[in-house]
């Protein structure tokens, strides 16, 4: 059965982000080739600190120094996924939280075979969109490589089922973001059209919310901070934006000044439905 989605609060938000402000959390970003520079700009305007290390023999020690790891199969190859695994054995072996983006999962079947390997190695938050998440969960989806062709509403069944199998917190975003431990579900409402017109918005999601699952404090709330955090600073950079160049530096501009009183004045409405 699934548990009906509560609206997180502006609040709390706010609350994760002066937190994570104060510990500057260094990201460990393990991500695809496409989208590195966004998602490094994204962790600096936050106020957080990128670091790519991709390399097998360098991966596995940076892992245990960082904060947390995130692991985005986007552009996964042979020896990537070799220095994937090793990063998250030292990551978890250093009790650092690790957290999953499921690039394609179900659309192509190497990436998704990994991914129900690497599951099994207990992320802390595992973030994609509504195929990837139904895809990774078992059930059939509808997706067109990193685009998906269901909603966030219709992924929350199989989200909760993978959170619960895995023990993860498990993000389906979309129009609305759900975020669920299996037991307990906060809905996440905001953002624009537009931010799904510039590469990238969604896998430095994947590296905030690695960002902000490694603050103390509940996990639950800190990944639905992260996901407001970021749809807050996407309509702020949209009430200026002419299109996707414009929004960019809008985007990067509006975390960069993102505080209390936006995302208070703009919480989410209507999310739990």
């Amino acid at each position: 059965m699934t548990t009906r989605p509560s609206v997180f609060p502006g609040l709390a938000a706010a609350d994760a982000l002066r937190q994570f402000r104060q510990a500057s959390p260094l990201v460990h970003c393990m991500t695809n080739d496409v989208v590195q520079s966004i998602t490094a700009n994204v962790l600096l305007a936050l106020g957080a600190s990128p670091a790519m290390v991709i390399d097998a023999r360098e991966a596995a020690q940076f892992s245990a120094i960082a904060s947390a790891l995130l692991v985005n199969v986007g552009t996964l190859t042979s020896a990537r996924a070799e220095s994937m695994l090793a990063a998250i054995h030292a990551a978890n072996a250093a009790n650092k939280p690790w957290v999953l983006d499921p690039v394609a999962v179900g659309a192509l079947r190497w990436r998704s075979e990994f991914c129900q390997e690497i599951i099994r190695f207990r992320p802390a938050a595992i973030r994609g969109n509504a195929s990837e998440i139904m895809a990774l969960s078992g059930l059939s989806a509808s997706g067109r490589g990193v685009d998906s062709a269901d909603s966030s509403g219709a992924a929350l069944p199989a989200a909760e089922a993978l959170a619960r199998q895995t023990g993860a917190i498990v993000a389906v975003t979309g129009e609305i973001d759900y975020i669920t431990d299996g037991a307990q579900c906060l809905a996440v409402s905001g953002g624009d059209p537009l931010m799904t017109r510039v590469v990238g918005t969604g896998c430095a999601l994947s590296a905030v919310v690695a960002a902000f699952v490694s603050l103390p404090g509940n996990r639950l709330s800190h990944v639905a901070a992260a996901c407001r955090v970021m749809s807050c600073a996407g309509e702020l950079a949209c009430r200026d934006a002419k299109g996707p160049g414009s929004f960019t530096a809008a985007f990067l501009d509006s975390l960069y000044l993102l505080d209390d009183r936006h995302l208070t004045e703009t919480a989410t409405v209507g999310g739990a439905q």
